[in-house]
């Protein structure tokens, strides 16, 4: 973050700035989520790795913005379809202002974003950042068709949130190497860096919300257990289990029938199972992925830094 501190500013004051309409609900409705904090990673990553390949323009601070845009878009829609009434321990904008006018302010933000894509004036940026637009809708829509769905399989799951989550990251990093003309190999490299980086961010956010290390994110235990969500450290406790606890996993997630202390015994399983460890394994396992991506770009303090947000996206709250 000390590596593009000047330039995030330049960047915050792009979203403010492109944030302001005539209709008062946009502006305010997308501060409050803003305002709750976020660590702006995947703009980092767009800055970061533009710097990595020696660009020294100013065009990553708009497509910084624009990835950004796009990331705050589907929080709002996420917020929705999730029902959540929390995020970063603040309330979200449909716990405020209910499920209509986020909806409304996400495709707002999608709009802008692809203004901002347009005007950069590059087809091979539109071309990467418009396909993660619509990689990103499509995993949300398997995450929907996956969620309450014990049978849904390892390889589906994995599938779903390349899509849902690390496709904003690889695009994020994949345009630092277009910003700055590299070849076609560095930009590849980034672009599985940045991938690598999403899932292992996504694994250990399953593994988080049934682990305690969710209140330091501002966040509440037992999340996507509520909301019937499949992730890896569910199908791993439900392979791993006997029938009964099969039937158990059954009742909570496809039913939605939960009881008093379930979440307490469904944590208990995971335990049992090694569950929680073994996504943060597999999590690392994509780290190292991400590591080996960068190896052929020179040592530097972007480089180190790039290597740094890997770590960080498996040891955060641990």
């Amino acid at each position: 973050m000390a590596l593009v501190a000047l330039e995030m500013e330049k960047v915050n004051s792009l979203i403010l700035e492109r944030l302001q309409s005539e209709v008062s609900l946009i502006p305010e409705l997308a501060r409050h989520l803003i305002a709750a904090g976020g660590k702006r990673i995947r703009p980092v990553l767009t800055l970061i790795a533009a710097r990595l390949c020696g660009y020294e323009g100013d065009r990553h601070i708009s497509l910084a913005a624009c990835v950004e845009f796009i990331h705050t878009a589907t929080l709002l829609h996420d917020d929705v379809v999730d029902e959540s009434d929390l995020r970063r321990g603040r309330s979200t904008a449909n716990a405020v202002w209910g499920n209509k006018a986020p909806v409304l302010v996400g495709d707002f933000l999608f709009s802008r974003a692809f203004t901002l894509m347009v005007a950069d004036g590059s087809l091979r940026v539109l071309e990467i950042l418009s396909n993660a637009s619509a990689v990103i809708a499509e995993g949300e829509v398997a995450q929907l068709v996956t969620t309450n769905d014990t049978s849904t399989t390892e390889s589906a799951y994995l599938h779903m949130i390349e899509c849902k989550t690390a496709a904003l990251f690889e695009a994020a990093a994949q345009v630092g190497a277009v910003l700055a003309g590299r070849p076609m190999a560095d930009e590849q490299a980034l672009a599985t860096y940045g991938r690598s980086v999403g899932v292992a961010f996504q694994l250990v956010d399953d593994a988080l919300d049934y682990s305690a290390g969710q209140a330091e994110l501002g966040k509440t235990i037992g999340d996507d257990f509520r909301e019937g969500k499949i992730t890896l450290p569910i199908l791993l406790a439900f392979a791993r289990g006997d029938e009964e606890e099969r039937q158990f996993w059954r009742r909570c997630l496809e039913d939605l029938d939960q009881r008093d202390h379930d979440l307490e015994h469904a944590i208990r399983l995971l335990d049992k199972h090694r569950a929680l460890e073994d996504t943060i394994v597999r999590a690392e396992g994509y780290v190292a992925d991400a590591r080996a991506a960068l190896a052929g770009f020179a040592d530097s303090r972007a480089k180190a830094a790039l290597t740094d947000l890997a770590d960080f996206a498996v040891h955060r709250a641990f």
